[in-house]
């Protein structure tokens, strides 16, 4: 036998007696080795209770209800339980309370056979010496063999309700290297960052979390914390010039109780940092048959795949300025009263596919029937201004044959008082019986209409448009994708922020079904599913996305969760620096190429901007429908970076430069079938 043989049997044997081994050792198994205390032990040592997997390990102090938790070589502190914990109501009267203050703290073993830990039920809480009718429950527990842990709070609430919870802890400030915040597009957080960071908004659904989450990095750990219950819950977050950063889950109520359970998870990455809780927030959403790839939405609206690769032209049409809007030009009243009719829209156009600009996706503002923000929900027939429903028909018509996809801005929020249907028993009412009102869009007074009636007034108007023959292929339904969820104590129609997304939802269905794509303003979580592209989703910006230095540092945790999921337009402004979202000294053309989006286009672009178009087109033709695998930074500046797709294509950036190249680099054949329908 040659030695070459020899091996390969010996090399069977060893198989055959692995597999001989492995097959005695199955037959001893029974259904208790696959319940997760069989791997998680759950001890008490006077005040102290430890829950200890494989992976991790927590331990908790019965005093004062302070948590850390062992996990790979980091040892994670959160806060323990102070006066900031529970914000509660009783008899009209509104005070904080700590958790550990309840006279009662009775913490017991839980297994379900997927979840160990315990449970922690409080009760005999008081205030200025009298009782309080609430009680609470708290879970903390490890879930199976990947040894996530999850955190739950139950309330049994009866006179007294709780208002607001801050549970679990935080992390203790300062103690992260940095902390990771999808505040917008995103943001790494370095601990002793010397500006001032804070949240535009602190509840989900909004530009302070995109997606909701956040976690930290330490010592190439991280972990990260997902809100599982996301619809009425958010962050606090505090970051003074300097640090440190502290930042925790805060529950809020819902129509006045905190009526149902809470739920976070900690997810841990063992050997990674920002990237990897990224994965960690894809592969959950994945896992829960929530993440809704741009391939699908391919399939179930077939003119999606038109926009892939395509520049975005946005423009206007009519503009009507009432005197109490904020944009009212009192001194040149002409300003107040624009229009751009839809033939010259139509003629622009025409002129810009002649420049061989043949796809493109249009985005009309100002169409209605009063111009922009003006008289919704009730904006049908077309301004009379611009050209009517003639005019309208005429600019449908030629996008068809242009081969441009036509869609309009919409909006179902704003509710003006001029608009002919308006009623004050439609509009949202707050938490104390009133209308909310306010006077800054161009058609002035307004409140907020109920949710509840958004998605009837969608299907009535666009049903109209296609009924009177005009072609729309798509709608941006405004603002519903970046204000925070209404909750509506109007008695006739009271809603509640889950239920506010559930019409949202709706409406988007119902775009969906009449005209074809679906957009809104920018791309918060709940959203994504059911959103093709929207108008922007870059970085936050000190001190406001219009304008300023980016809070922390830039990077793109939305694309690497969702790039694969929808269409992301950016500024292809160049050789400019800043602008609406875009970090002061970058160019939002960088961005725009890291990121791998496709790019805005004026009505007449010079041959540079159309050289831009057609690269970062180019690009997104090749990786639009592909997952962004990776971002990193090349030196120590932070102003070298690279994003990587998941067909291997590499995008590297100088942001000092302006420079970029993709490898493989961008064919010849590519950049002449960009643009090209």
């Amino acid at each position: 036998m040659t030695p070459s043989i020899i091996r390969i049997a010996m090399l069977t044997v060893i198989l055959l007696l692995a597999v001989n081994l492995y097959a005695e050792e199955k037959k001893d198994m029974t259904p208790r080795d696959y319940l997760s205390s069989a791997h998680i032990s759950v001890k008490n040592e006077g005040n102290t209770w430890t829950i200890t997997g494989s992976k991790r390990a927590i331990t908790l102090s019965g005093t004062d209800l302070e948590v850390s938790i062992d996990s790979a070589a980091v040892k994670w502190p959160l806060n323990a339980s102070n006066a900031e914990d529970l914000v509660v109501e009783s008899n009209k009267q509104r005070f904080g309370l700590a958790l550990k203050d309840a006279e009662k703290i009775n913490i017991t073993q839980y297994d379900t056979g997927t979840l160990t830990g315990v449970k922690i039920d409080l009760a005999g809480f008081s205030h200025e010496g009298a009782k309080l009718d609430f009680g609470i429950q708290l879970y903390i527990v490890i879930e199976g063999s990947g040894e996530d842990i999850i955190c739950r709070a139950i309330a049994q609430e009866g006179a007294c309700v709780i208002k607001e919870l801050r549970w679990p802890g935080g992390l203790q400030a300062g103690f992260a290297d940095r902390s990771v915040v999808p505040m917008m597009q995103g943001a790494l957080i370095p601990k002793d960052w010397p500006h001032k960071v804070f949240a535009y908004d602190r509840l989900t659904h909004s530009r302070g979390l995109y997606m909701p989450w956040w976690g930290f990095e330490k010592n190439g750990s991280a972990m990260g914390l997902i809100l599982e219950t996301p619809d009425d819950a958010g962050m606090d977050l505090t970051h003074p010039a300097g640090g440190p950063t502290f930042i925790r889950p805060v529950w809020v109520h819902s129509l006045g109780k905190f009526s149902y359970t809470r739920i976070a998870r900690l997810c841990f990455v063992e050997k990674g940092g920002y990237v990897g809780l990224a994965k960690c927030y894809r592969q959950y959403m994945v896992e829960n048959g929530r993440f809704v790839s741009l391939i699908q939405k391919i399939a179930r609206s077939p003119i999606v795949a038109h926009i892939l690769g395509s520049p975005v032209v946005h423009t206007p049409t009519t503009w009507h300025c009432e005197p109490e809007s904020i944009y009212f030009d009192k001194n040149d009243p002409a300003k107040n009263d624009t229009c751009t009719t839809f033939d010259q829209t139509a003629e622009m156009l025409t002129k810009l596919h002649s420049l061989g600009v043949e796809r493109a996706y249009l985005h009309l503002d100002g169409w209605g029937y009063s111009g922009y923000d003006n008289i919704h929900p009730d904006i049908v027939p077309p301004s009379p201004k611009a050209g009517g429903w003639d005019g309208m028909r005429r600019l449908a018509d030629t996008c068809s044959k242009l081969g441009f996809v036509f869609a309009i801005h919409d909006q179902y929020r704003d509710y003006y008082t001029r608009t002919p249907s308006y009623n004050e028993r439609h509009a949202v009412y707050d938490e104390n019986g009133n209308i909310v009102k306010c006077a800054i869009w161009p058609g002035g007074d307004q409140g907020f209409l109920c949710p509840s009636l958004a998605p009837a007034a969608v299907k009535r108007n666009h049903k109209a448009l296609i009924d009177n023959g005009v072609k729309v292929r798509g709608a941006y339904l405004d603002v519903f994708s970046i204000v925070t969820p209404d909750e509506c104590y109007n008695p006739e129609h009271p809603l509640t922020r889950t239920e506010t997304l559930k019409y949202h939802s709706e409406a988007y269905g119902a775009v969906r079904s009449i005209l074809g794509v679906v957009s809104s303003e920018e791309p918060t979580d709940p959203d994504v599913a059911d959103l093709d592209i929207v108008h922007h989703g870059p970085y936050a910006l000190d001190p406001n996305p219009g304008t300023g230095p980016a809070m922390g540092i830039a990077v793109p945790l939305f694309s690497l969760v969702y790039h694969d999921s929808i269409v992301l337009p950016w500024s292809a402004t160049f050789p400019g620096r800043g602008g609406w979202g875009i970090p002061d000294g970058d160019i939002g053309y960088d961005h725009a190429v890291l990121n791998a989006g496709i790019p805005y286009i004026s009505t007449s672009p010079d041959p540079e901007e159309l050289m831009r178009v057609r690269k970062l087109c180019a690009l997104h033709h090749r990786v639009g429908v592909l997952e962004m695998t990776n971002h990193e930074f090349l030196d120590t500046t932070m102003r070298k970076q690279r994003s990587t797709f998941s067909d291997g294509t590499k995008v590297t950036v100088d942001f000092e430069s302006g420079d970029f190249k993709t490898e493989p680099e961008l064919t010849e054949a590519e950049l002449n079938d960009a643009l090209k329908n």
